[in-house]
């Protein structure tokens, strides 16, 4: 199945998502239907595991959307868990080496590229398929992997990190990126600036798009003036938690 996100990605087009942190369905498929291109099933900050996102990346196919899943570690059992029940691609923490990302692209990828274990789930349809061979290309084609730089030591060996074959995007945490500086959110200080600069930089030497977390549309639009094209609008229970403030504060006072 074709991955559009990565397809319109390849184009140079701006992508948005948001990350999906509690386990429900709906809040997916209502992600789906009020345009979002992609979301980002996060269960390295909430509960998710293979079995209940499954349910969660059926609503994104149900909306025409892609899915993407931030997994907890970068470890082979993990990703192919993952990758098995249907995700579109992977975000991938804490990658501060070039020889990490070697790995996460060896564990998410079918020989020749890799070494991921074979069998007939979901993700292949559930044998559905014209056979293992042409299964294994279309997943190597459209099988996203996308590495985060959110620590001082991964944006230090970022160049290598981004010039590894099969890593199709560098995702920047700026707050956790803020907290390996020393400064815990303080995503705009003068140092800040500098080292997200510098990580899309790396990106774009090695020819790749670049993704960060945003907070608001005004930061949104100014993260996509900056030259990021895959943009992380907050999370669902921010997005909830502040509609809810906004609705209490605009009755009450």
């Amino acid at each position: 199945m074709t991955n559009k996100l990565k397809e319109k990605l390849a184009r140079g087009e701006v992508v948005l998502g948001t990350f999906i942190t509690l386990n429900c369905p709906d809040l997916v498929e209502i992600a789906g239907l009020a345009g979002f291109d992609y979301c980002i099933i996060d269960t390295e900050h909430g509960p998710g595991n293979p079995e209940s996102i499954q349910n969660m990346l059926r609503a994104a196919e149900l909306r025409g959307m892609d899915a993407i899943v931030r997994v907890t570690e970068p470890s082979a059992t993990t990703i192919l868990r993952t990758l098995d029940v249907g995700a579109s691609g992977i975000q991938v923490p804490q990658v501060n080496s070039p020889e990490t990302a070697l790995d996460v692209v060896r564990f998410a990828k079918y020989f020749p590229r890799g070494e991921r274990g074979a069998c007939l789930t979901r993700s292949s349809r559930y044998g559905f398929v014209p056979g293992l061979a042409e299964y294994f290309e279309e997943a190597n084609r459209d099988t996203m992997v996308i590495v985060h730089c959110e620590n001082r030591m991964g944006l230090e060996c970022l160049d290598e990190i981004a010039a590894v074959e099969g890593v199709d995007l560098i995702f920047v945490g700026p707050f956790d990126l803020s907290q390996s500086f020393g400064i815990p959110g303080q995503i705009y200080h003068p140092v800040m600036v500098e080292a997200v600069g510098k990580a899309l930089a790396s990106a774009k030497k090695a020819g790749k798009p670049a993704g960060i977390f945003v907070s608001s549309p005004e930061e949104g639009r100014a993260r996509i003036e900056q030259g990021f094209t895959y943009i992380a609008y907050s999370t669902d229970s921010l997005i909830f938690a502040e509609t809810c403030r906004g609705i209490v504060k605009g009755i009450r006072d």
